[in-house]
C-alpha cells in the first residue's frame, strides 16, 4: 500500500499549530485531539517543525513548569522526517523503526498532505496479515 492510499482510507486532516503558539496552547490541542504529534507549520501547508510529545516531556525535565509559557518554536523537533505520498508503507514502517519516530508528515511539492502514524502503519499490517491467514485457509480448505 502506497501513503496516497492510506491516507484517502483514514483522511488526510492534519492537526497544526504556529511556531509562536505557547506550549500549554499545543499541549491543550495533544490532549483534546488525542493526538501525540503537532505539525509546526505558521500556514498549514509548510512544515517548520514538528512537536511531540517527547518534545514536551524534554522540555519539562529542563525548564520545568515555566515551559508551559514558551514558544513552540523553541522546542520543537526542525530535523523532520517525512515520506511522500507515493512511499511504500513497508518503507515507512522501515524508516519509524530505524529513526524511532512515531510520526511522519506526508508532502508533496513542499505542502503538507496528510500525516501517517505509526498506529497508521501497524493496522495496515494487521490487516495485511489477515488477508493472507485467510488467504492460506481458503487454499487449505480447497475453496480457492
Amino acid at each position: 500500500m502506497k501513503v496516497q492510499a492510506m491516507l484517502a482510507l483514514k483522511g488526510d486532516r492534519v492537526l497544526t499549530v504556529p511556531g509562536d503558539a505557547t506550549i500549554k496552547a499545543a499541549v491543550e490541542i495533544l490532549k483534546s485531539e488525542k493526538v501525540g504529534a503537532l505539525v509546526v507549520s505558521d500556514d498549514g501547508a509548510k512544515v517548520q517543525g514538528i512537536l511531540s510529545e517527547r518534545d514536551v516531556v524534554r522540555g519539562l525535565v529542563g525548564h520545568g513548569a515555566s515551559m508551559l509559557d514558551m514558544r513552540v518554536a523553541d522546542f520543537m523537533t526542525t530535523n523532520v522526517k517525512t515520506c511522500g505520498l507515493g512511499d511504500n508503507i513497508q518503507d515507512i514502517m522501515s524508516q519509524m523503526t530505524r529513526s524511532r519516530i512515531r510520526h511522519l508528515p506526508a508532502v508533496e511539492n513542499g505542502a503538507l498532505r496528510g500525516m501517517i502514524s505509526i498506529g497508521d502503519v501497524v493496522k495496515n499490517r494487521l490487516e495485511e496479515l489477515e488477508t493472507e491467514a485467510n488467504a492460506l485457509r481458503d487454499y487449505v480448505a480447497g475453496r480457492v
